[in-house]
């Protein structure tokens, strides 16, 4: 085996380059820190709750829908009903829960009259608690 001798060339300029590798490695190792966290951060809080005979699974919180149709006719929980059935109702449902939730189902097309008229008869009769229901949107194809 021959031993020689390298040339020697005049040093050439430096590298003004960032090595960016060592960067990326603390990055992904980093990545991967915050996923396996992550679950653990939006883990649910243990409570160990008081008993009471009432917070029964049979027992779900009151609530009422009221359909208003395209034509303008009234629904109480699927049946057919005017103005002045649906107020006697509400405050008969004020009467035995307060914190019952009213479920309006107002077509799109209905003046925004109408469903100001249901939520005043609700909270005419001592009801509060008032939600909208809405459809899902079509999912984009």
């Amino acid at each position: 085996m021959a031993f020689g001798r390298f040339n020697k060339t005049p040093a050439s300029a430096p590298i003004s380059a960032i090595n960016v590798t060592p960067l990326v490695d603390v990055m992904l190792v980093l990545l991967v820190i915050f996923i396996m966290a992550a679950p653990l951060l939006a883990a649910s809080i243990r409570l160990d709750l008081p008993q009471a005979a009432s917070a029964t699974r049979a027992n779900p919180p009151a609530a009422i829908a009221v359909q208003l149709n395209a034509q303008g006719a009234l629904f109480a929980d699927g049946q057919p009903t005017d103005m002045d059935a649906l107020k006697a109702l509400f405050k008969q449902q004020a009467e035995r829960n307060p914190q019952t939730e009213v479920q309006l189902s107002i077509d799109q097309n209905l003046p925004y009259a109408r469903a100001v008229e249901l939520m005043d008869a609700a909270q005419s009769a001592g009801l509060s608690r008032m939600g909208f229901v809405a459809q899902p949107q079509a999912a984009a194809r």
